[in-house]
């Protein structure tokens, strides 16, 4: 009797201390809040892996996912303290802290923004100079065509005789398939996906990294306050980006799988999956650098085209843009 009361007990006792722990463990992650730019899409997907398999609670921090309504708006909420990182294209953060605001990349996946023009077989546009005299639909704060200009005089093309349709952005894709306009800019990791499935069309595709074009895309971004007051925490999100990033390049559909669990109202799985292909291939593997590395010469020269087409004037000097600190080596 006396021993099972003793068996008894140590059992007790032993569930005690282990919830205590699991407990202890669960209070000890440290809340981590993340805002995408936009509402959900397949380049998001590495964020759901890391959650899905667990390496953000491995490194010891809980990270809410949260959808954004734009790149101004992810911004604001970063700098009011509601987020501690924001995902979004790169090129918008360098402009806003050209214009003082005190935030910083910490991690750029994207150092070219994998950007296509795509045309109809029957009027294609499949190198630069195909441009001139076909039209164009362009939007205010479009990336694939706030810097024509420049991608124009790279190429040797003469911008004058290319027709710039503006139009809101919305607009844009379904005055290409009615055929108002005869190309329009894509992003290879989202809208090219979508619209090859929805339309059936063998599309001609005109990628602008590949004449020269270098537009900072993805990257993870913080704020002055937050890099100083959470350090360790922001190390350890890289981290778990990182290894996610790994494996969604290993298994795109299994990361497209991982990711629609979250994604109400989602495209095929399909589709999904070649968004976060077109992704993650364009996520550079550099030896001896981690993941989301950032090279100080690819900030330098975003600058100088942003000069160069007048979004901005006087930039600051390159360290105050970025910081690979929050990256292990």
């Amino acid at each position: 009797m006396i021993t099972k009361k003793l068996a008894w007990f140590s059992a007790v006792v032993s569930g005690v201390i282990s919830y205590g722990l699991v407990s202890a463990s669960a209070f000890a992650q440290e809340q981590v809040n993340v805002r995408f730019s936009w509402r959900l899409k397949g380049e998001y997907a590495h964020m759901y892996v890391a959650q899905e398999k667990g390496y953000f609670s491995r490194e010891g921090i809980s990270v809410r996912l949260g959808e954004g309504a734009g790149s101004q708006a992810a911004l604001g909420a970063l700098l009011q303290g509601q987020e501690d990182a924001v995902l979004l294209p790169g090129i918008f953060a360098i402009t806003a802290i050209s214009k003082g605001m005190p935030v910083k990349l910490i991690a750029l996946y994207h150092p070219v923004t994998p950007m296509a023009l795509i045309s109809k077989p029957e009027k294609p546009v499949r190198v630069p100079k195909d441009l001139e005299g076909k039209s164009i639909a362009t939007a205010i704060g479009e990336t694939g065509t706030s810097y024509l200009d420049a991608f124009c005089r790279k190429n040797g093309v003469d911008c004058g005789k290319v027709n710039r349709v503006q139009m809101h952005a919305q607009a844009r894709v379904p005055s290409f398939m009615q055929g108002k306009v005869d190309v329009v800019s894509v992003y290879q990791t989202n809208d090219l996906p979508i619209l090859r499935e929805k339309e059936g069309i063998k599309f001609a595709v005109l990628e602008m990294d590949k004449f020269g074009l270098a537009v900072p895309g993805m990257a993870l971004v913080s704020s002055d306050a937050i890099i100083a007051k959470k350090p360790e925490a922001l190390r350890k999100l890289l981290k778990a980006v990182g290894d996610a990033v790994v494996d969604s390049r290993k298994d795109p559909a299994a990361a497209a799988n991982m990711m629609i669990k979250h994604w109400s109202g989602s495209p095929s799985a399909s589709v999904v999956t070649a968004q976060v292909k077109a992704t993650v291939e364009a996520i550079p593997v550099v030896p001896g650098k981690p993941i989301g590395w950032i090279e100080e010469k690819l900030i330098a020269d975003t600058l100088e085209l942003l000069k160069s087409v007048g979004e901005i004037e006087a930039p600051k000097s390159v360290p105050v843009y970025f910081t690979n600190s929050l990256l292990g080596m």
